[in-house]
């Protein structure tokens, strides 16, 4: 039988504090520090990131993607357009991430704005994927309800037949989005749930920086 400290996910280890002193004065280079930190730590899809969107309704959704790159512009991923969360962001151009590393005891929320990224760009990722992948976001009709495994599968065989000997181009309904962030919240896991959260809030050209009650 689990204890009640497995079940709730309790640490009582000290990974070590969060200072404003600590924190780099821009949110990106803070982001570099501790992804490279998650990456030197082994941690299990390091750049996996849950994505949070929402309908025009306001109904919101939430699944894991992959982050595929970054820069002061924003977060780069990569999905059908046609998928669910294509066509949420589509309509509320507004999404949150969060990047969380439990051995480390760390996380990292960023809410913003998205845009879809040019179609050079795109098209440079979906050339590096592999060949497989390729064949995937022809055949698959993403986030929508198919007859069977065996047709999706049926429908993998067609597109290798179709690509036989050639280079696969781009879907044109698939593609990358860009997350350009208007809040990072970076936190630090403590004992006892003291934990440690620092906000930095984008004001016109400046980040402001902040200490959140954990």
């Amino acid at each position: 039988m689990e204890s009640d400290e497995v079940r709730s996910g309790r640490h009582d280890d000290d990974a070590g504090g969060l200072s404003e002193s600590d924190v780099d004065a821009d949110p990106f280079v803070q982001f570099r520090r501790w992804l490279e930190g998650a990456l030197e730590a082994n941690a299990p899809e390091p750049n996996a990131m849950a994505l949070a969107s929402a309908d025009a309704a306001g109904r919101p959704s939430v699944r894991i993607v992959l982050l595929r790159g970054y820069d002061a512009r924003g977060f780069r991923f990569f999905t059908n357009y046609e998928s669910r969360k294509g066509r949420e962001l589509a309509a509320r151009a507004e999404a949150a991430a969060l990047f969380f590393w439990p051995a480390l005891q760390r996380q990292i929320r960023i809410e913003g704005s998205v845009e879809m990224l040019a179609a050079s760009e795109s098209d440079t990722y979906f050339a590096s994927r592999p060949r497989g992948h390729r064949l995937s976001a022809w055949a698959s009709p993403q986030s929508t309800v198919i007859e069977s495994r065996d047709a999706l599968e049926a429908r993998v065989r067609e597109m290798e037949e179709r690509f036989a000997g050639t280079e696969i181009p781009r879907p044109a309904n698939w593609g990358g989005f860009r997350l350009a962030p208007r809040t990072f919240e970076f936190w630090q896991g403590r004992p006892n749930r003291v934990h440690d959260r620092i906000l930095f809030e984008r004001v016109q050209e400046e980040w402001r920086r902040a200490r959140l009650a954990p």
